[in-house]
């Protein structure tokens, strides 16, 4: 007999994988607005961060977290009619994929400078603590991103007042094309939380138990008031940078070594130990998923364009 949490989980890393896959290939057909930031390879990630968390949690995507969107609830239509830039999508076709958001089931949208959004999260964690809510924050970012100032303010601050939010860092080891041991002289970026006077906790990113369990701890923790934790999940992205980038700064093994530790192939291992018909339910799941991605197409493609009249509504308290 299936355990729900095993197929929801499953479920959502097939999701995030086909929903990602597809938008990579509607970039290349010229159908998607903007850029695009695969994040196939770090699925476990977004998904054992997310997995569980309450629809009042926040959470501050990277612009590589198709899947948080997606576990957190977001309409798949939605979001794939943002990334058409069509009048039904999320910021009703003002923007890409890039800057989006959905605060009804606490996303907050992404920004081009990666860490703006750390003081955003720790703000959001304070409004909790002020209004004596249980909820948390969490803030995604990568490894470069720990370089920038925002990242030790929104730190420091969060751990003055033992503010409940978890700082994830997806450590994929290259800040665009610069590898880690060019920008930082540490090999750990969860260490970085000593000096603010909180824990740091460095896990597999491709093994989804791991990141769930040092997650739900960190999530326990925040939620009893003990302060926030700086989670590092050691991934890699298969895709360069963007869509548009060409990864040549890397090594080819090096990549293969990564694709050999698939995070989605390591949850198959792991079901079929437990003793699942692994086969049937990757056809069953494959087949789930392609449809839902299938009618995001479908809406987003016939879905309206923005008129431009529309441009200037929604920026302003008080429109002019």
């Amino acid at each position: 007999m299936e355990n729900k949490e095993d197929r929801e989980l499953y479920f959502y890393l097939k999701l995030t994988r086909e929903f990602e896959d597809r938008v990579s290939k509607l970039h290349r057909q010229g159908k998607i607005l903007g850029g695009v930031y695969s994040g196939r390879g770090q699925e476990a990630i977004v998904v054992g961060v997310c997995y569980g968390l309450r629809r009042e949690d926040f959470i501050a995507p990277l612009h590589r977290d198709m899947g948080a969107f997606l576990v957190k609830g977001v309409d798949p239509n939605r979001l794939m009619a943002q990334l058409f830039g069509k009048k039904t999508g999320l910021s009703k076709g003002k923007d890409s994929f890039l800057h989006a958001g959905d605060l009804s089931r606490g996303v907050f949208g992404a920004t081009s400078m990666l860490a703006s959004t750390l003081p955003v999260a720790a703000g959001a964690a304070l409004k909790f603590r002020m209004k004596k809510e249980s909820h948390v924050a969490v803030a995604f970012f990568g490894e470069g991103a720990s370089s920038r100032g925002d990242f030790h303010e929104a730190l420091n601050f969060a751990g003055i007042h033992k503010l409940p939010v978890l700082f994830v860092c997806e450590n994929n080891f290259y800040a665009y094309s610069t590898p880690q041991n060019m920008q930082m002289a540490v090999e750990d970026v969860a260490i970085r939380a000593e000096g603010y006077g909180f824990k740091g906790a460095v896990c597999s990113g491709n093994d989804l138990h791991a990141v769930m369990k040092t997650a739900h701890a960190a999530v326990e923790r925040a939620r009893e008031g003990e302060g926030p934790t700086l989670i590092e999940c050691k991934t890699y992205r298969y895709h360069g940078h963007s869509e548009h980038d060409q990864p040549f700064y890397r090594p080819q093994n090096e990549l293969i070594e990564w694709e050999s530790r698939d995070p989605i192939q390591r949850f198959e291992i792991y079901l079929e130990k437990k003793g699942y018909n692994v086969d049937q339910m990757k056809a069953d799941t494959e087949r789930e998923v392609k449809a839902i991605t299938d009618e995001a197409v479908r809406f987003a493609e016939e879905s309206p364009w923005p008129e431009g009249k529309e441009a200037i509504e929604d920026l302003y308290a008080n429109p002019f």
